[in-house]
């Protein structure tokens, strides 16, 4: 792993963060070899800010094109994590695309002891609640999500916030059926059904728990991931409303 390329790209994201203007992310395209040179971006920046200085991360992002795919996990920055109805209309952002999601909830301690044994059925069983989730999504590079993969994996998978919903006791579902509904703005409100790319929710889990406690050791009861989007990442707008609704589960509001 070069330790060159990881300490470039961390400067350069640290800087964008800093400045609040984009960093350029074409020289560096070929600076991380593999995801866990992204992943030593993503410990260095957190570790350069602040974010988890108090423990491991309570809130992730996971999530994957789909079961027959590498999954890809990132921590969140506590600061940007809010209760509905939030507003983020002073969130520093350069663009607003919102993904529909669901949030999980872990109901007791995991170590990495514990994740090395699960599959989705015994990860799914450590999860006490679950909430609709709207995770915003932006980019520290110039190019977006047009940038390289590895580099939009380092800046924590373009993550800018998430906004949860309230918390309802977890159950498996028939998630096929599962019916949503976002609304932006004054734009048609988009319906989907059955839309995940994993196709559960708690497929995330397992993959999930065996990074984070590798990385960060135990995870304590009440450590929450969002788990992938169900309706792709329509973009949206200053001053746009953000109604995001889950049949049977809940729903989450923010304005931009």
């Amino acid at each position: 792993m070069s330790n060159t390329g990881i300490e470039t790209v961390t400067q350069a994201l640290l800087q964008a963060r800093r400045s609040g203007l984009p960093a350029d992310a074409a020289p560096l395209a070929d600076a991380l070899p593999d995801p866990d040179a992204a992943y030593a971006v993503q410990q260095r920046v957190a570790q350069a800010l602040g974010w988890f200085d108090d423990g491991a991360p309570r809130h992730w992002k996971s999530g994957g094109p789909g079961r027959s795919q590498p999954l890809t996990h990132a921590p969140l920055p506590p600061a940007g994590v809010w209760a509905s109805p939030a507003d983020a209309s002073r969130w520093p952002m350069h663009s607003r695309l919102v993904e529909s999601e669901i949030a999980l909830r872990l109901g007791r301690d995991v170590d990495s002891a514990l994740a090395n044994t699960l599959d989705l059925d015994s990860a799914a069983a450590l999860v006490d609640a679950m909430a609709v989730s709207i995770e915003l999504v932006d980019s520290r590079w110039q190019q977006g999500l047009a940038a390289p993969a590895l580099l939009r994996l380092a800046d924590l998978a373009s993550h800018a916030a998430l906004v949860l919903g309230e918390w309802q006791p977890f159950e498996r579902r028939d998630w096929s059926a599962q019916r949503g509904q976002l609304g932006i703005g004054d734009q048609p409100d988009l319906a989907f059904r059955g839309s995940h790319s994993c196709g559960d929710p708690a497929w995330v889990l397992a993959d999930w728990l065996r990074h984070a406690t590798a990385r960060h050791g135990r995870l304590s009861a009440g450590s929450v991931v969002t788990t992938g989007t169900w309706a792709g990442a329509p973009p949206a707008s200053p001053g746009d409303r953000v109604v995001l609704a889950f049949e049977g589960i809940g729903r989450a509001v923010t304005h931009l």
